[in-house]
């Protein structure tokens, strides 16, 4: 597979879970209008996502190991057309959460092989600079998501998202179909799930890792389930908060360039995540403080600014020490922290408070980020 060609295609794959979310955010207030549902049980549909987002993550991650890299990416992606498909058909609200969920759980495919793929292929300072690169292209799908999101929620209603997220899922299995080439090793053992498993909830870094890696995506994730309702009662539309991702954007883009400056100035992982998580508490104070007024989006910059830094820190760093079993460990890894995004976003969704939410989890990543050597 050609590198650049191959760049791309990964890139698009690790998009793929993120730019969906933000594609679907602006349809909340018309899936809680269309279901006569309250806020509170819409947000739901993107709190539970999360839960079949685990359940994908340490299936998929597993099926990597043991089926190989391009199967289940493929069989995933065909779940997730599937579950984008049962949304579009139905008309009861619970059987949307489950269409969701089956949808969630193939869009894990996205995250999880991607990262081990990424993981065959490069290591140490090489696989950090590689995340930062795509941390960069990411910081796109916030505003291209919420932007799209916006405007057909405006013209065609959630039904018109759901015909889009669809038709993703179809361009990325026919592209991945054509250009992925397998990266598992040819040596490759099988090694038992039980004994990965111990290892891993033995290691306190990876306790640390999946604490960060869910703290600064509850923080993400909570704006995109609350902060439509907050528009609503500021009295703008879907298509007014579709616009806002150019902010996001902004924020992730200037974070991501610079965690690539810095380094390119040799500054370690630790440094790197603790001036992270500084500015992500800056930021959230900043929003906790201006909730009532549309200028809480400059703070929730910084938050974007320190997101963007952080998370190719840690997920570059996280499973160093895992080399041997790459796709079982990222497995139990992103359904750790995919269980505790989901969590917490079940929390936030009861709270309604997207600025307490943001400072409760900017604490917690001081806390944990302080004692999270990266090595």
């Amino acid at each position: 597979m050609n590198i650049h060609r191959g760049i791309a295609l990964l890139t698009a794959l690790l998009m793929f879970p993120q730019i969906v979310e933000t594609l679907y955010s602006p349809a909340l207030t018309d899936i809680a209008r269309h279901f006569s549902v309250t806020a509170q049980d819409a947000g739901w549909t993107l709190s539970l996502y999360f839960f079949g987002f685990a359940a994908g993550v340490l299936f998929w991650g597993r099926m990597c190991d043991l089926l190989g890299r391009k199967p289940a990416l493929l069989l995933g992606l065909l779940c997730y057309a599937a579950g984008a498909a049962a949304a579009l058909m139905t008309s009861h609200f619970m059987l949307l959460l489950a269409a969701r969920m089956l949808a969630a759980f193939g869009a894990a495919t996205g995250s999880v092989v991607t990262q081990t793929v990424l993981r065959d292929r490069f290591s140490g300072g090489e696989l950090a600079r590689i995340f930062s690169f795509m941390g960069i292209a990411l910081a796109v799908s916030p505003a291209l998501g919420l932007w799209l999101g916006g405007i057909i929620v405006s013209a065609a209603g959630y039904e018109g998202v759901f015909y889009l997220l669809f038709g993703l899922a179809v361009i990325l299995l026919t592209w991945s179909a054509r250009q992925l080439e397998e990266t598992r090793p040819s040596q490759h053992a099988r090694h038992a799930f039980g004994a990965v498993v111990q290892r891993m909830l033995k290691d306190p870094e990876i306790w640390r890792a999946t604490g960060l890696v869910a703290l600064f995506n509850i923080s993400l994730f909570s704006y995109y389930s609350l902060a439509p309702f907050l528009f609503q009662s500021l009295g703008f539309g879907p298509a007014a908060f579709g616009l806002t991702g150019g902010v996001l954007a902004l924020g992730s883009l200037v974070g991501a360039q610079l965690n690539h400056i810095l380094m390119k100035w040799s500054l370690n992982a630790k440094a790197l995540l603790n001036l992270a998580s500084g500015i992500g508490l800056a930021g959230s104070v900043g929003v906790w403080g201006l909730m009532h007024s549309i200028w809480f989006l400059a703070p929730m910059f910084l938050v974007m600014v320190a997101f963007s830094m952080a998370i190719p820190v840690v997920l570059s760093t996280a499973l160093g020490a895992y080399t041997y079993c790459r796709g079982t460990a990222g497995a139990l890894f992103g359904f750790a922290y995919y269980l505790l995004i989901g969590s917490g976003l079940m929390i936030s969704g009861w709270g309604q408070q997207l600025g307490i939410t943001l400072v409760v989890c900017a604490v917690g990543i001081v806390l944990v980020g302080w004692r999270y050597r990266g090595s």
